[in-house]
């Protein structure tokens, strides 16, 4: 009895220390919890960002960033204290933007499926942002085999933070806005593929739509070195979301998103540098075509290429405008490309 006694003592002090380290997203619609929630520290600084539990680690956070950003679809949803965090579970009004509804044209049996939607992407250094990019594209998938042929860009902005202490051997110092990418929606037709050792998938059933998340994880034992820079701790998280109760095809689509993690340092730095990109897709259209004619333009860094204000539609996930809001003209725009 001593014997059982202890460890339900042992049981509940784990309990409660580990709750005591997270904190937990949730809807104040339906209690369900919110992954992809992004914590902004006073500085700008992304300090944390949920998974598909609503979770985050509160040790992410310190007292002295003083006030909290929470940006969901990107939007704020709510500025906290130090304070106010001090509790297990957050709820946050999710439906601060109504849900847009997908248009599906000529929904008849052809070659190509067209996946039309926005997208934005950006990279943090020490999780302070580092550039950014947003714009409209289209993925085209094989109707027979549900594999991606093709990517197409149609317009599309970049951003670069001004920081001139650019040092070949300080990593922390480096310009990583050539290391923006597309979303890479490879598999999002062919769910099976993720099924490989060293994969982790949850899923999440929420009341407006169904959620996988795709974890892989390597380089968590031993550095890897490479002409004097060592690299450690490479992660990626995939969350891909469908209609709710859907079959989880292609036409079921509703957004794609993917965290890169990776520390780096060079040899003759003390510490890694945490290295961050995420990539967003939300769709805006699906189409279902004998052709894959779609307008294009090449996807570059170092300019932006629109011909039109596409960020000015309420539905645009315009992430710009929040990093603009703390780093101000430190955050320019590249030249348009017309």
């Amino acid at each position: 009895m001593k014997k059982i006694a202890l460890f339900h003592i042992i049981f509940s002090f784990i309990t409660i220390f580990t709750h005591a380290q997270t904190i937990t997203f949730i809807s104040e619609k339906n209690n369900k919890p919110l992954p992809k929630v992004s914590v902004f520290g006073k500085d700008g600084n992304i300090l944390a960002y949920s998974d598909i539990d609503g979770k985050i680690d509160k040790q992410s956070l310190t007292p002295s960033q003083e006030k909290f950003q929470l940006v969901y679809n990107s939007l704020p949803v709510a500025t906290l204290s130090y304070s106010d965090l001090d509790q297990p579970v957050i709820k946050i009004n999710d439906q601060v933007k109504e849900i847009e509804t997908i248009i599906i044209k000529n929904n008849k049996p052809a070659k190509y499926i067209l996946i039309k939607g926005d997208f934005n992407s950006y990279v943090t250094v020490n999780n302070k942002l580092n550039g950014y990019a947003d714009g409209i594209i289209t993925y085209i998938f094989d109707n027979k085999t549900k594999k991606l042929k093709s990517t197409r860009v149609e317009q599309y902005r970049v951003y670069r933070l001004i920081d001139p202490k650019e040092e070949k051997k300080q990593t922390a110092s480096w310009d990583y806005g050539n290391s923006l990418d597309l979303p890479k929606m490879k598999k999002v037709g062919t769910l099976d593929e993720y099924k490989r050792k060293n994969i982790k998938i949850k899923e999440l059933k929420g009341n407006y739509k169904d959620e996988i998340e795709v974890t892989g994880e390597y380089l968590q034992q031993k550095e890897f070195a490479l002409f004097g820079f060592r690299f450690f701790d490479l992660r990626g998280i995939q969350n891909i979301a469908f209609e709710k109760d859907s079959k989880k095809t292609l036409k079921d689509l509703l957004e794609f998103n993917e965290i890169g993690f990776i520390k780096l340092k060079h040899k003759t730095e003390e510490n890694y540098n945490q290295i961050i990109s995420y990539e967003n897709f939300y769709t805006r259209e699906i189409s279902f075509s004998n052709e894959n004619d779609v307008e294009k333009v090449k996807f570059n860094t170092e300019f932006s290429n629109y011909k039109t204000p596409y960020w000015q539609e309420p539905s645009f996930p315009n992430m710009q405008t929040i990093f603009s809001s703390f780093f101000k003209g430190d955050l320019q725009e590249k030249q348009n490309k017309k």
